[in-house]
């Protein structure tokens, strides 16, 4: 009989897990079935970009996972039953037909979306960018502003500094402010915050800072100490929200609805449940959680489907470091921040500024997609060879006994 994976979410994490997973076992052995609302990959890490009015390239997965056995389902996950091994989908196309997929072992990365954080109006006015279809509402609402009109940002993180920069360098003709709860760049070195304050004052960005954002209007934004920001166009980009979907299981989660898992992934309360990238809860160097981050997903993705893989093959299990290097951040096509940081995430002295930084950062953008298609880049062929091995006797064994 063949071991049945399915992987929910093709991501980041969960295309890098159904692919590496693909090239380590032999499909004679395992079923690999990937279900993505969409046909495409979308690089998250670029929707600024497309907010902007750029255009991204398209990155079937049909070609992508073209020979490697995985199967792609287009349908949304509705719902999943941890007892019962079972995950119900809905199609996206023809009359959107429910169907209830059975597995042996799943892989959970349905990752994050938009959290309006509970703000009045935000639901209702504000604009996000955690998702192509957000970006795609962005970029039309911005096309339609006349020159002057005024754009504000919410959230002084990585998105809203990629956000706000994007726009303002792409539409130098509207007024682009910047909302951020603390100081803009707090969390990076002097010199990274030096460089940063430099690019948005070149930009002619607008800065509020101490600004927690109280409520949004259709015209604008209300901060806490009553200050009003004018704005026809809100963009509220101050953290991700986990997928709701784990929270309605047995599974064991965190507050915040992360699925709790060990060092190689897998679920503490669920031994047949691995779960990667933002809907997981990972512990790092220094005991810290792992953040939210394509840095700590794609990691996170190998651990998983190394695991699962040397679990099937009754090999010993291999650790992929997890660590941090750097933050890299875009100020625009033409300039960048490169911040490096310790092994648990904060800043140190050091940091990569200007058009070095924006081709550094292009650079790490374009191999994190080429990771989704290469997902055994570092894996020796051999060990390859020898887990396809293994993990066809185990199941013959299996079958046999």
């Amino acid at each position: 009989m063949q071991h049945r994976i399915v992987v929910l979410g093709a991501g980041y994490t969960g295309a890098v897990a159904a692919g590496r997973l693909a090239k380590r076992l032999h499909r004679q052995d395992v079923t690999i079935t990937l279900v993505n609302p969409e046909p495409d990959f979308v690089e998250r890490v670029r929707l600024h970009q497309l907010a902007a009015g750029q255009d991204l390239k398209p990155r079937p997965f049909g070609e992508m996972f073209a020979g490697t056995g995985v199967a792609l389902k287009l349908a949304r996950v509705t719902a999943v039953d941890v007892d019962r091994r079972t995950v119900t989908v809905t199609a996206v196309n023809g009359p959107g037909e429910r169907e209830e997929l059975e597995y042996d072992t799943l892989v959970y990365a349905l990752g994050s979306g938009w959290n309006d954080g509970g703000v009045p109006g935000v639901a209702e006015h504000a604009h996000d960018i955690a998702g192509r279809p957000g970006a795609l509402r962005l970029r039309d609402r911005l096309a339609a502003l006349d020159a002057g009109r005024p754009v504000v940002v919410v959230g002084g993180g990585l998105t809203g500094l990629e956000a706000a920069t994007e726009i303002a360098e792409s539409r130098p003709d509207l007024d682009v402010a910047l909302a951020t709860h603390g100081v803009l760049g707090d969390w990076l070195s002097r010199k990274g915050r030096a460089h940063l304050r430099k690019a948005v004052d070149k930009l002619g960005i607008t800065v509020h800072e101490h600004a927690a954002v109280t409520a949004v209007a259709a015209d604008g934004v209300t901060t806490a100490d009553g200050r009003n920001v004018p704005a026809d166009v809100t963009v509220w980009t101050t953290g991700f929200a986990v997928h709701p979907i784990a929270r309605a299981t047995t599974l064991e989660v965190t507050d915040r609805g992360q699925i709790v898992v060990d060092g190689t992934m897998r679920s503490v309360s669920h031994p047949d449940v691995y779960a990667v990238g933002d809907a997981a809860m990972a512990i790092g160097p220094n005991d810290k959680p792992l953040r939210m981050s394509c840095a700590s997903g794609v990691p996170m993705a190998w651990q998983a489907a190394d695991a699962l893989a040397a679990r099937l093959a009754g090999t010993k299990i291999p650790r992929v470091p997890i660590r941090y290097f750097q933050q890299c951040v875009s100020l625009g096509r033409e300039d960048g921040l490169i911040q490096f940081v310790t092994a648990d995430d904060r800043a140190v002295d050091r940091a990569l500024t200007g058009r070095m930084a924006a081709l550094y950062k292009e650079l790490i953008c374009k191999g994190a997609a080429w990771g989704v298609a290469n997902p055994t880049a570092g894996l020796p062929s051999r060990r390859r060879r020898v887990v396809r091995q293994e993990t066809r006797s185990r199941a013959r064994a299996e079958a046999a006994a």
